[in-house]
């Protein structure tokens, strides 16, 4: 069973973090799914726009604010994943409480750094 991060905010934006975290999370041999607002393809990988049934998903990254976060929040906690990630700027307390009660860790961290420390 292959784990997988799911990146939520995902853009063909080299300049944005999100772009930046599916490029380190390939290049350590982590599968990724991305989820976007506009279609489009980085790294031979599809940005959804549809939010999918996606199994295996280990890890969620959101690159999105909290005042865009509550529409997803019956999605992630759907797709059962291990963490979820709040990159700085996306802190939620009340995402965070959420999904802490259906037994989903919870990490303030920033993906790259994770990544850059061996800590992912």
């Amino acid at each position: 069973m292959e784990q997988k991060t799911l990146i939520i905010g995902a853009s063909n934006n080299p300049e944005r973090y999100s772009y930046k975290a599916a490029e380190k999370l390939l290049a350590h041999n982590h599968d990724i799914e991305l989820l976007g607002l506009r279609p489009d393809t980085i790294f031979n990988k599809k940005i959804d726009t549809e939010r999918k049934a996606y199994t295996n998903i280990d890890t969620v990254t959101l690159y999105i604010g909290a005042q865009r976060q509550p529409d997803y929040y019956e999605y992630i906690i759907s797709l059962k994943p291990r963490r979820v990630i709040f990159n700085p700027g996306t802190e939620n307390p009340d995402f965070k409480a959420q999904l802490s009660a259906h037994g989903i860790l919870v990490e303030e961290a920033c993906t790259l750094v994770l990544l850059s420390t061996g800590h992912y």
